[in-house]
Order: structure tokens, then sequence, then C-alpha cells
């Protein structure tokens, strides 16, 4: 039902950013995604825009809040500014472009010195896109090589034909929902203290 899948005292709220070099369907991916539909061109995105999707996960309903982030070079001081609060990143990269994959150190490193404190383990995916096309440069071989060595998941992806697009949100979103949840535990054991007549109470919610 409708009321419950919008429970918003159960709800959880997400932020999930797209980082990467310019031109690599950043755009494309996220419409792909959230509008099922694929546009030829795009301008470039100036900034960081924002979509919403809601979805369940694991029972749990989640609203995503995605940014979009320009990949512009001379725009990264000012798109590393959206990076806080994060709960998730997605790094993208283009296969037919081998710069937007040696970039992606940088953008990794970037991102995770903004969002301290966090550890390495935080909530990443990596998409490869445009696997459509033919003049491929970076074999997957090569970007799943990379992610491993890092333990970040990988996702050959085309967001023209919605290749394994929604897989790859779906699982970053997981892993968001997941770290998130570990936190508020975290800090639940920490200020929750029972003594042994202490019973605790039965709760709905």
């Amino acid at each position: 039902p409708q009321g419950t899948f919008m429970d918003a005292s159960k709800r959880v709220d997400l932020k999930i950013i797209i980082i990467g070099a310019l031109g690599v369907g950043k755009t494309s991916l996220l419409h792909q995604y959230v509008h099922k539909r694929f546009y030829e061109d795009y301008r470039t995105t100036l900034g960081a825009s924002i979509l919403t999707k809601v979805l369940v996960v694991d029972s749990t309903p989640l609203k995503l809040q995605i940014w979009d982030t320009g990949g512009q070079e001379r725009f990264r001081s000012v798109v590393s500014t959206f990076y806080k609060g994060s709960d998730g990143c997605m790094l993208t990269f283009d296969v037919t472009n081998r710069k937007s994959f040696e970039d992606l150190d940088n953008w990794r490193n970037d991102f995770l010195q903004k969002v301290f404190p966090r550890d390495k383990d935080f909530p990443m995916v990596v998409l490869g896109n445009k696997i459509d096309l033919s003049d491929r440069q970076v074999p997957q071989e090569t970007a799943s090589a990379w992610c491993e060595e890092k333990d970040i998941p990988y996702f050959e992806v085309s967001a023209k034909n919605n290749i394994n697009v929604a897989e790859a949100f779906e699982t970053l979103a997981k892993q968001a929902l997941s770290a998130s949840k570990g936190n508020s535990e975290s800090y639940l054991t920490d200020s929750i203290k029972l003594t042994p007549n202490d019973k605790p109470k039965k709760s709905c919610c």
C-alpha cells in the first residue's frame, strides 16, 4: 500500500553523489535511472543538479537524493563542496576514454579527503559507461582489477541502452543503507544502557 511505502517515520533519506571526468555520461546515467529516458544531448553540468528517486531496499523505504556533479577541472573545487553529507559515491568513467579512467584515483582520493572523518570502506561503486560504443579504450579486465584492488564493486553500464544502470544504483543504495544503519546502531549502543531490572519497552516503530 502507498501509505506504508511512504511512511515517513520508517523512510531513510540518503544522499548519493555521482563524480567523474567531463563527458563520461553522469547526467545520462542519472536520467536513465530516474526517468527511464536517454537524451543524446545534454548541456555540461555546472556545479551540481539534484534528482530524487524513491525505492524499497531490504523492506526499507529509501529516498535517494542523487547529486549529479560537473566534471570540468576548473569546477573541481566547487564540486567538492557538495561532497559533505554524502552517504554513497558513484565513481564514473567512459570506457572509450582512457584518461577518464586514469582520473579515477584523483576523484576517489579527493572525495575521501573531503568526507573526513570516514574510513576507506565508504560506500562506493565504479561505473564504466558507454559499453554500447565500439571504440573501447579501457578493457573490462583493467577496470575490474583496479576495483578489486580497492574492494569497490564494478559495473559495466550503458546509459543509452539501459544496461546495468538500476543494478549499479541499487547496489550503492544497499551499501549506503547498511552503513547508515551501522552508524546509528553504534550511537545507540553508546547512549542506551539497561540495568538488570530495566525491561525494554515494546514499541511499534
